[in-house]
């Protein structure tokens, strides 16, 4: 074989491993965030309290509902 079909076929490889390396990835990390949110409801809650905000309830589940919203546009 020539020496520039083995240069095309190493060329598409390496870009067909790398779109579907981001696109595993990005499919990857989107699975694991929704399972495994960034934040809970208890950490919340102690990061209001250090801000120096009273945590009701309601507003609790403001912010989660409103943070839950933002990773399901993305």
């Amino acid at each position: 074989m020539a020496t520039w079909i083995w240069i095309l076929i190493v060329v598409l490889a390496l870009i067909l491993g790398l779109v579907g390396g981001f696109y595993g990835a990005r499919k990857y990390m989107e699975k694991y965030l929704k399972e495994n949110p960034p934040f809970s409801e208890d950490q919340l809650r102690q990061l209001m309290i250090q801000m120096g905000q009273k945590p009701s309830q309601k507003k609790l589940n403001q912010m989660m509902h409103s943070m839950q919203n933002q990773t399901g546009k993305n």
